[in-house]
């Protein structure tokens, strides 16, 4: 009991600190970027979104080593085993080390077609390569210092790396407005930049120090290791299949909408997606925080426990998820009107597919975070086989249905793959239990979801003006509140009655503020 009592307390506590740096740097977002507009113009901003974009394709090298690091860690971290620990780091940081003079070397390469990539701009080379090299030299510190923090979010103690990091970047960006404001300069906007990346690496390394005393990682013992822990490459390997059919899919909409509809509908579904993905974002800070703990559960071996948590998970998933696909719903339309025109709005059926597409997203966490605790990851075909369906039914769908094709596309893949196939290889090779245990469950989550929806929408229409949150920011505002609190006290009555988990999870954090 004191075991899962830590868990809960660690998942807490890292939900609270990503929920509250999350707000926290979504305001400071929308100050920075005007004043970095308005004081270093468009075109510079534009230029450093394209570089740390030319940069992210680099870190695709990273493989998913990461993750694999973090799975190998459950075991060891929930037996104390020090010494294993301390190897186990050894060759992270000797991996990490090879992958960071990959991309050093890949990035060398990229910076002798800069001049090709910018060839008509404003800026003087010198400040492209400044900005670039500024950029690729704050990645590199992450391979080359920055490794051991892995062992903090293994150990479900992300919440430290997330403060210092985020609360070194409000920092930073703050710096940044100031020099910006006060003297335009481009070049110290970068060195800024890489300045507190070394900062923050030393702060960090301190951090962890202090944490574990007794870590001694090396990364000439991690080459000797190395051999030792197969299971690593192993793991690594099968994570980069499912990183790169996400990264695929990712990309590929944006061109697809381009190419049977227009680039103007690829700005207006843009717009939409803005608020859902940040939506999404502010979901998974406060969910994403029970991973490790899961991993330490499944390491801990209880199996009637593991279930019990499992679909508390699913609960707590569906309630968030319901809540944001009913207050997307009845608010966007109106959002999108009062913040950028009428002329923005796109249809109901565009709407609606959107929200299948977020629903399936979001909703497939828990099952995810099982799957990755368990180290079921040798389902390599399934990433390649979802992106295969995505592409051919997109392509079909735009050229006879437009946007609404394309998007038909995405959902269709996430059925067959996320929705059918992730629960019945989870059920199967993880729980060892029957899939149709699983598929009662959710049918039952999902027909309250719908009650709840319905019953709230027709009331909330025969009480309130369904125009009402179109003519103001303050009937927006007032109309938002009214509709989500009423759903969300509606919805979670039915599932403390009608579901096993959200009963359970309700009691739990009952117990705890006794």
């Amino acid at each position: 009991m004191p075991q899962q009592e830590s868990r809960v307390k660690k998942s807490l506590l890292n939900a609270r600190v990503n929920l509250i740096f999350y707000f926290l740097t979504l305001i400071l977002s929308f100050f920075s970027r005007k004043i970095f507009l308005d004081t270093l113009g468009a075109d510079f901003v534009g230029l450093t979104g394209t570089l740390q974009n030319l940069l992210g394709f680099l870190n695709l090298a990273e493989l998913g080593i990461g993750s694999a690091i973090g799975y190998v860690l459950y075991k060891p971290l929930f037996e104390h085993n020090e010494e294993k620990i301390n190897e186990i780091i050894s060759v992270f940081g000797y991996l990490y080390r090879w992958i960071g003079f990959i991309i050093l070397g890949a990035g060398l390469v990229l910076a002798c077609f800069l001049p090709l990539i910018f060839p008509n701009t404003q800026f003087e080379m010198g400040v492209i390569f400044f900005a670039y090299f500024g950029f690729l030299t704050s990645s590199l510190i992450g391979y080359f210092a920055n490794y051991k923090q892995t062992l903090l979010g293994a150990d479900q103690k992300n919440y430290v790396v997330t403060a210092y990091f985020q609360t070194g970047n409000i920092i930073k960006v703050l710096v940044q407005m100031a020099s910006a404001y006060y003297t335009g300069s481009y070049y110290l906007w970068v060195a800024i930049e890489l300045i507190f990346g070394i900062i923050y690496s030393f702060i960090l390394n301190w951090k962890i120090n202090q944490v574990y005393p007794w870590l001694r990682s090396e990364v000439r013992l991690g080459k000797r290791l190395f051999k030792k822990y197969p299971e690593v490459m192993k793991y690594t390997k099968q994570l980069f299949v499912h990183k790169i059919g996400a990264f695929t899919q990712w990309q590929t909409t944006p061109f697809l909408i381009y190419a049977f509809v227009s680039l103007q509908t690829v700005a207006y579904y843009g717009n939409y997606t803005i608020i859902t993905d940040k939506l999404g974002q502010l979901l998974n800070n406060l969910l994403s925080s029970t991973g490790a703990g899961v991993g330490n559960l499944i390491a801990e071996g209880n199996k009637k426990k593991i279930e019990q948590i499992f679909w508390e998970l699913i609960s707590v998933r569906f309630f968030a998820t319901g809540i944001l696909i009913f207050a997307i719903y009845q608010l966007l339309p109106s959002f999108i009107t009062l913040w950028i025109g009428s002329q923005y709005v796109l249809s109901n059926s565009v709407l609606i597919l959107l929200l299948l597409s977020f629903f399936i997203g979001m909703t497939r966490g828990a099952t995810d975070q099982f799957l990755y605790g368990y180290g079921l990851f040798y389902d390599t075909w399934a990433p390649v086989a979802e992106s295969i369906i995505y592409i051919v039914v997109a392509i079909m769908g735009g050229f006879f249905w437009g946007l609404e094709g394309v998007l038909s596309g995405g959902i269709i893949s996430l059925i067959i793959v996320v929705g059918i196939w992730k629960p019945y290889f989870l059920f199967s090779k993880g729980f060892k239990l029957s899939v149709w245990k699983y598929w009662k469950g959710i049918l039952l989550y999902v027909c309250l979801m719908i009650i709840s929806f319905f019953l709230v929408s027709f009331g909330i229409d025969f009480i309130i003006d369904p125009a009402c949150p179109f003519r103001s920011w303050f009937y927006w505002i007032l109309y938002a509140t009214i509709v989500t609190g009423v759903f969300s006290l509606v919805y979670l009555f039915l599932l403390y009655i009608g579901t096993k988990g959200m009963k359970s999870f309700v009691n739990r954090i009952i117990k705890r503020r006794k």
